[in-house]
């Protein structure tokens, strides 16, 4: 598979560049050369199907040659070592939880997929790769656990100080060994922007190779679309019109949902439900898109003002508005919204959400108002206790810490705190 810029002005390049790169040398983001649908008969069997098998057949076209199948076999198994469950609501209402891996969030998968793939591509490779990565949340502990004790890897995360959760600071602080944690004096986008400028620049890429864990990596974006895809094999036989409803912040996920849409699996509409950084729900009611720094809001993942994926999906309809917005509606929410929405769950269904897959939520409830006959899946993208203030705070519940967040509650926190790109750009150029 060839991929190339969407800035459209860097040759084109295989799959392994892609993902040691990170971004093209014209800073834009690589997409796939083409997408080949599979056959019917492969959606009309998914019920014989394990999710192995499902994850190989769908991610195959992407990766190969540069991936031999039997490699890319075990780097599926490896990294799917978890359920998928969905959880059901009510008739019209689900939720699929994402959140059963080591760091309890969505992003566990793409993070560990990606993982195996560098460490294959680099199993011969005597220069160190630095993995740079910026978070708003749930990225950092997964890439860092994901890459923790990687040969010849170095992850170097950066968070914006004070706004991500106490549990996923720790997650990202307390590894050690091969993960560094950069805690940053401002926002998101700040952190995202260090990070794109750094690879822009050749005083630090002429003396190391980077590359990026962020959505931005094909590596780390592609395989988000396995779960729409294990969502269907649960909801199929009893759904024919099955919407997705997903909590939105870089878009890299509804994003993937979309390829796998391409890939032929029915799925009806999608929904981007946004929080406060709205920059999506706005485009779809003006045609216009206006970027917008980044406000803090209780559902943090989603706190991106200007979502570097969307260029991607305007992509995937070829910048046709019609189209795009005939397949995607997007409804935002403010944090009292949010709140009343994790108690409506709580008190009638007796489920515990996070504020992310409360927002998920809302997104079906407005969506079922005007489009009755289908069943609509918010996705649960981290388990509730990585908000616990909030949570418990709303539900008046203790709510019980499973093993992966026990696990690092009493670790110490390790970060280098900086200001600015001089700060990220110091720090790197002296870990040479």
């Amino acid at each position: 598979m060839n991929y190339y810029s969407l800035n459209k002005k860097a040759p084109d390049t295989d799959f392994k560049n892609a993902v040691i790169k990170g971004l093209a040398p014209d800073r834009g983001l690589y997409f796939p050369k083409s997408i080949t649908a599979l056959p019917k008969s492969f959606f009309e069997t998914i019920d014989n199907k394990t999710y192995p098998e499902i994850a190989f057949e769908a991610i195959k076209q992407f990766v190969s040659p540069e991936i031999p199948e039997p490699i890319l076999k075990k780097i599926i198994e490896d990294t799917l070592s978890f359920n998928f469950p969905i959880v059901k609501l009510n008739e019209q209402i689900s939720t699929l939880e994402l959140f059963h891996g080591p760091t309890m969030a969505f992003k566990d998968v793409g993070a560990r997929f990606m993982a195996r793939c560098l460490a294959y591509f680099n199993q011969d490779n005597s220069n160190d790769v630095t993995v740079l990565v910026a978070t708003s949340g749930d990225t950092g502990g997964a890439v860092a656990n994901g890459f923790l004790g990687v040969k010849g890897v170095k992850v170097v995360i950066l968070y914006p100080s004070g706004k991500v959760s106490d549990i996923q600071e720790k997650q990202l602080t307390t590894l050690g060994q091969n993960i560094t944690a950069l805690e940053v004096d401002g926002v998101f986008d700040d952190c995202q922007d260090m990070v794109k400028k750094a690879f822009l620049d050749d005083t630090i890429t002429s003396k190391m190779q980077l590359t990026s864990a962020n959505s931005i990596n094909v590596a780390r974006w592609l395989p988000q679309l396995f779960y729409f895809m294990f969502a269907y094999k649960q909801l199929h036989g009893q759904h024919d019109n099955i919407v997705f409803s997903i909590p939105s912040g870089n878009f890299g996920n509804i994003c993937a949902g979309m390829v796998a849409q391409q890939l032929g699996l029915p799925i009806k509409h999608f929904i981007a439900s946004n929080n406060a950084n709205n920059v999506v729900t706005k485009f779809l009611q003006t045609e216009h898109y206006n970027p917008k720094p980044s406000v803090q809001t209780i559902s943090n993942a989603m706190d991106v003002g200007n979502p570097s994926n969307f260029i991607r999906i305007q992509e995937i309809y070829k910048n046709d508005f019609k189209k795009l917005s005939a397949n995607l509606s997007s409804f935002s929410y403010t944090d009292d919204q949010t709140r009343a929405a994790l108690l409506e769950i709580y008190e009638h269904y007796n489920y515990v959400a996070d504020p992310h897959g409360a927002v998920g939520y809302l997104g079906c409830k407005d969506y079922l108002k005007t489009n009755e006959n289908v069943h609509c899946v918010f996705l649960e993208t981290a388990h509730p206790t990585k908000f616990l203030d909030v949570v418990e705070d709303v539900i008046k519940t203790k709510v019980p810490l499973p093993p992966q967040i026990e696990a690092v509650m009493d670790k110490k926190k390790v970060a280098l705190q900086i200001s600015d790109y001089d700060g990220l750009k110091a720090f790197l150029l002296d870990s040479i």
